[in-house]
């Protein structure tokens, strides 16, 4: 058994969302959610399937975020698992649809962080174990930080 750290590669600092789910017809599912979730999302999926011809499938709207979703997918080439990356939205605009899909089992990240996924290599395949999302604190937010916390939520709609 070997551990690894496999970074995500995301250039231009996309937001996006890492899962797993069980079943092939999980693209097409993924899509429909996510359409269906915010009009005019730029966004790109793949899963990696793990039995069969064991392919990297893959869907969206925007061939840059597709390219995107493909690279890291096969990277971290853990069965069942998918990557969304997005752009014109955040992943909280659509997590809940994506967790509302029925094959979906779990959801590791969503974030514009750097992102590291540990992932197991064994002899039947790869899994990932978890992700190290961002950096570790540097700190305790402070009054200032507060007020400037709640400031950015309001400035960016999110709080009245």
């Amino acid at each position: 058994m070997e551990i690894e750290a496999i970074k995500i590669e995301n250039p231009k600092n996309y937001n996006f969302i890492l899962g797993q789910s069980h079943f092939i017809k999980t693209v097409e599912d993924l899509y429909e959610a996510i359409v269906g979730s915010v009009p005019g999302i730029k966004f790109g999926l793949a899963f990696c399937e793990s039995s069969g011809p064991r392919l990297v499938r893959f869907a969206g709207n925007d061939e840059e975020l597709i390219e995107l979703a493909r690279k890291n997918a096969f990277n971290i080439g853990a069965g069942h698992s998918f990557i969304i990356f997005i752009d014109s939205a955040y992943p909280i605009n659509i997590l809940r649809a994506i967790k509302d899909v029925q094959e979906v089992c779990n959801i590791y990240c969503a974030t514009a962080n750097p992102v590291d996924v540990i992932v197991v290599r064994t002899e039947q395949g790869k899994g990932i174990l978890g992700v190290v999302d961002g950096g570790s604190p540097l700190g305790i937010e402070t009054e200032k930080d507060i007020e400037e916390r709640k400031s950015l939520l309001r400035k960016i709609g999110y709080k009245l």
